[in-house]
């Protein structure tokens, strides 16, 4: 009667040690580490590692160890000083072309690496670091549209010889007003405009002897352009910071003009901003043929000329003169050149850099034409124990291409060195099209002590109550509440085992479900206990009980649970960061401890006592 067939057991031991096996990464913390990425060009091989590693010996700093990772290089150390200097040193040496992140890395053997067994991400609250509230200027992005449409109109209206007098923004809003010498000269632009930009609304206006039009932004697309400048602007930070190596950061939306960015685990915060806040744009120019490169490195350029590099090194001479800038591209894509496979960046211009760019080309058939890719960085070192501040201006050539044909709002650009620098550099070129300022409206710091100080709270929390609860269950319940104590401890390692598998982010409030889980745990043993209890007090025999016990307090834990997993997903579903991760932990807490307080202590029951005639429980 009570007996499990052999696969259940096989099934729930098979459980019991995947989930031992899956917690077991958290029980190693981390290692403080420097994180080296190559930038522009730049490789990581045996040059690159040999000279990292020579720099740190050379300077008798020990390191733990060195890795090879999809994004560069990474060094362990056993403490923060010698991750400290060990950044300041690699930021000197190393040059332009590498940049160096400090970051927590777990220290996670090898052989559970292998098996895809990583420790759960702790939250900004509980392992420290940085959080920023950004506030996106919206009334900065809506004039960037009108200023745009006054240069498309213009495009429009000459290119179609429609005579004007003016035409500019207004300057109270985001409407462009055009004036005209008289009638018939606003009823052919107006006929014009509503052709080619039906979104735009029109109002005719005399004043005095003058005749106006008025085009104005249409509520719907001035709320697209703000979405759009929101979400370019997120785009833009997640790239950014990407270059942080930042385990688990949160970048999203918060409200219509807001971001918030959390980087859990980040040491250098100074650093975070500046990376945030840095940006990236294209020049494109005409390059100059046979041009004496020798006087130009001397330090005499040819007049209308200026020396620049390329991505290898080598010099090259460019025209003054700039075609077309960052700023007049509206839409940038990655992908694969057709013909030879290489990755490129294709490009869309708005109208007065379409116009430019058509003249140019037309003009240049048989010409180079280069590509400059200009980056303002701020860079901090540390300097005798103090951060210094610097910024500086990286302007390089990715790509120079001869003009075969002429082309205009639509082209593309290669030479870049793989499909991840593409992607990058038309994430950043698309944000920068609609790049509405932003302001960090709140800047809070999470130091680690107090994250430290977070985990042992809350950890003390759940000590406490699981210590209580396992007291209770062993006085009240005797052999069978020792048996729903081990459920109770195997659920623990349970929901940490889930939430490091799903790589889940823990926090404050997550911890607090993990705290309410345990009360809730026994819940279903005392449910199943009781019944038991009252099977004996009716006078029905203890394996008759025990059988009873278990399948008539089913339904009634099934309810129980079900209605509290229906609420936690509510909280999940309506709640913000810190609800979701309370819902997630009660949510796995409630799924875990149905598995081990009906289906896992049912098993060492039976264990205990099935197949043998029992007189008396010790209940």
């Amino acid at each position: 009667m009570n007996q499990y067939p052999v696969w259940k057991y096989v099934l729930i031991v098979a459980v019991l040690l995947t989930g031992a096996l899956y917690a077991l990464p958290n029980l190693y913390g981390d290692d403080p580490s420097v994180q080296v990425s190559p930038l522009r060009g730049a490789v990581v091989d045996d040059e690159s590692r040999a000279r990292v590693t020579g720099l740190l010996k050379g300077e008798g700093l020990s390191f733990k160890s060195f890795e090879e990772t999809e994004r560069g290089m990474l060094i362990r150390f056993n403490s923060t000083e010698d991750q400290y200097r060990a950044k300041d040193i690699i930021d000197a040496k190393m040059g332009d072309s590498y940049v160096s992140a400090l970051n927590l890395t777990p220290a996670t053997p090898a052989w559970l690496t292998s098996l895809n067994a990583a420790p759960m991400y702790l939250g900004l609250d509980l392992r420290g670091g940085v959080h920023f509230l950004m506030e996106v200027d919206m009334v900065a992005a809506l004039r960037q549209a009108g200023e745009r449409y006054v240069s498309d109109l213009r495009a429009i209206l000459r290119g179609e010889k429609v005579r004007y007098l003016t035409i500019a923004r207004v300057a109270s809003g985001h409407a462009v007003e055009i004036k005209f010498r008289d009638i018939a000269d606003r009823d052919a632009a107006q006929s014009l405009i509503r052709k080619e930009f039906p979104r735009l609304l029109l109002e005719e206006e005399a004043r005095g002897n003058d005749t106006f039009l008025v085009a104005t932004i249409s509520d719907q697309e001035l709320r697209e352009i703000k979405k759009l400048a929101l979400q370019q602007n997120v785009v833009t930070l997640r790239n950014r910071v990407n270059e942080l190596g930042v385990a688990e950061p949160v970048v999203q939306q918060q409200g219509e003009n807001r971001i918030v960015v959390q980087l859990p685990g980040i040491q250098d915060t100074a650093r975070a901003k500046e990376i945030l806040g840095a940006t990236a744009t294209l020049e494109f120019r005409m390059a100059v043929e046979n041009g004496d490169v020798e006087a130009a490195l001397a330090g005499r350029p040819p007049v209308g000329t200026r020396l620049y590099k390329e991505r290898n090194g080598s010099p090259i001479l460019l025209k003054k003169r700039i075609i077309v800038t960052g700023d007049q591209i509206i839409d940038a894509a990655s992908g694969i050149e057709q013909q030879n496979g290489s990755p490129t960046v294709f490009i869309s211009l708005d109208s007065k850099g379409a116009r430019k760019m058509a003249d140019t080309t037309r003009e240049n058939i048989g010409k180079p034409m280069a590509v400059v890719f200009i980056e303002n960085k701020v860079d901090i070192k540390r300097v005798d124990g103090e951060l210094v501040k610097s910024k500086k201006k990286v302007e390089e050539v990715i790509n120079v291409a001869v003009i075969r044909d002429q082309f205009s709002k639509r082209f593309q650009i290669t030479g870049l060195d793989s499909t991840d620098e593409a992607r990058d550099l038309a994430l950043l070129l698309r944000a920068g099209a609609l790049a509405a300022p932003i302001e960090i409206v709140e800047e809070r710091t999470v130091g680690p002590s107090l994250g430290q100080d977070n985990i042992d709270q809350g950890t003390n929390s759940v000590i406490v109550g699981f210590i209580i609860v396992m007291i209770f269950m062993a006085v009240w319940y005797r052999v069978f509440g020792l048996v729903a104590n081990i459920a109770l401890a195997v659920n623990l390692v349970m929901i940490v085992a889930v939430l490091s598998m799903l790589q889940a982010t823990l926090t404050l409030p997550g911890i607090a479900g993990i705290v309410l889980t345990v009360g809730m745990a026994v819940d279903a043993n005392v449910l199943i206990f009781e019944r038991i209890r009252e099977e004996l007090r009716s006078g029905n025999t203890p394996q008759a009980s025990i059988n009873a016990g278990y399948d008539k307090a089913l339904s009634t834990i099934a309810d129980a649970n079900i209605t509290t997993l229906i609420a936690a997903l509510v909280l999940y579903a309506f709640g913000t960061g810190p609800i979701k991760g309370f819902a997630i932990t009660l949510s796995i807490g409630i799924i875990t401890s149905m598995f081990t307080a009906i289906m896992g202590t049912r098993a060492v029951i039976n264990l205990i006592y099935g197949r043998r005639k029992v007189k008396k429980l010790a209940i």
